[in-house]
């Protein structure tokens, strides 16, 4: 049996992005992937924003990742070439009873270190929209879009030209936990069995199914597994959009949103429904759902003006009517088991706070990757401190 200092299992963004810090590290790597390409499922089926740090609860992991994640990314990608854009977001609310929710999501925002937000009345919403029908709103300039598949290339890139292996083609099919390191097994063309000393699982979709096949770990510690399907509409013709546009959110769900990709074509969604199985068709039944949900911030929408584009299934961990957990990076200090770390339910915000999640990982594995003198890890830079604009503030106003 061959043997590997460390396996990640998943080669959607947070798997690349973790078989890069390792990489780094000096640390030998191989990454399995059952597809033929990488971050074909949840990476590649999402609407590609690199958010702030709004929406996530004070003091939980999800907000910090996504803070020091976004600004890790931006770097990234200026560094590396991977094309994106600052485009800033909009949150707007459409009823009076939001104004006083949209207070406290800015006030939480603050709190998470989002320190750049501008209040903004309807007048000066349509300065910057003159699309946007709101009762008032709220501009996020740090929020911006990124090409998925150009960042999962560059991070597949720098992890290849540190040492690591991409295995496409190859899923796991199983393992164990052995006293000298935990087996996991391979399939794809040539099977095989490999012992390792580190095995990270970042399978999204599959993972509670990867951690189940791992004998010696104890089924208690895998949480169960929704189903969430969206699906998105594009805008036939040119977009009257310059900026994301977001409702006030319901719940954990953000609202059917306006995005935007790097050529500015104009796309809707998600929405939100529950499903029991991996099924990508667009469903276009629901359209007379999008058209209500659109028209309370873009009124001038024209019945036809939408077409059907893509969807995406995110891997929850929690069902409807539940309360949204926090991600989960489980480490030995849950489980027990030396050098294995499962994550689960790693969605949104998962594309923005990869490169965080990734330094997560690598904190949950200390002290077997520490950082090598010859092959520094990138420092990720912590919340903006100071500055902005306060809470409830106005643009233009003290």
């Amino acid at each position: 049996m061959d043997r590997v200092e460390c396996i990640v299992v998943g080669a959607g963004v947070v798997g690349l992005a973790v078989a890069r810090a390792l990489a780094l590290r000096g640390r030998e790597v191989i990454v399995l992937e059952r597809h033929d390409v990488i971050g074909s499922e949840v990476s590649s089926r999402n609407s590609g924003v690199i958010h702030a740090g709004l929406y996530y609860p004070n003091g939980s992991l999800k907000a910090r990742v996504c803070v020091d994640g976004k600004h890790a990314l931006y770097d990234f990608c200026a560094s590396h070439g991977v094309a994106h854009a600052r485009t800033g977001k909009l949150v707007v609310a459409t009823e009076d009873d939001q104004l006083g929710a949209m207070d406290t999501l800015i006030e939480r925002a603050w709190r998470n270190g989002v320190r750049d937000l501008v209040r903004l009345d309807p007048e000066e919403t349509r300065e910057l929209e003159p699309q946007v029908e709101c009762v008032g709103a709220f501009l996020s300039p740090s929020t911006g879009i990124v090409d998925a598949h150009e960042y999962m290339l560059a991070l597949q890139g720098d992890a290849e030209a540190n040492g690591a292996v991409v295995a496409l083609g190859s899923p796991c099919l199983g393992g164990a936990v052995r006293d000298d390191g935990i087996r996991i097994d391979a399939g794809g063309a040539e099977p095989t069995s490999l012992l390792s000393d580190v095995v990270v699982n970042a399978a999204a979709l599959g993972a509670q199914d990867v951690a189940r096949s791992i004998e010696g770990l104890d089924p208690a510690h895998v949480p169960p597994l929704h189903y969430a399907k969206g699906s998105y509409f594009y805008l036939t013709g040119r977009s009257p959009f310059s900026h994301l546009v977001y409702p006030m959110p319901s719940g954990a769900w953000l609202g059917v949103h306006v995005g935007l990709d790097l050529g500015r074509r104009c796309r809707f969604g998600p929405d939100l429904h529950w499903v029991d199985t991996l099924d990508y068709d667009v469903d276009t039944s629901r359209i007379e759902r999008f058209y209500a949900s659109i028209r309370r911030y873009y009124p001038a929408l024209r019945d036809g003006d939408l077409l059907p584009d893509y969807t995406g299934i995110r891997p929850k961990i929690y069902g409807p009517g539940e309360t949204a957990p926090d991600f989960v990076i489980q480490g030995a200090e849950t489980h027990g088991i030396d050098g294995l770390v499962n994550l689960f339910g790693i969605e949104s915000p998962g594309l923005t706070s990869s490169l965080a999640i990734a330094e997560e990982v690598v904190a949950r594995l200390h002290p077997f990757t520490p950082v090598s003198p010859s092959r520094p890890a990138a420092v990720l830079r912590g919340d903006a401190g100071g500055g902005g604009t306060p809470p409830g503030s106005r643009r233009g106003c003290s």
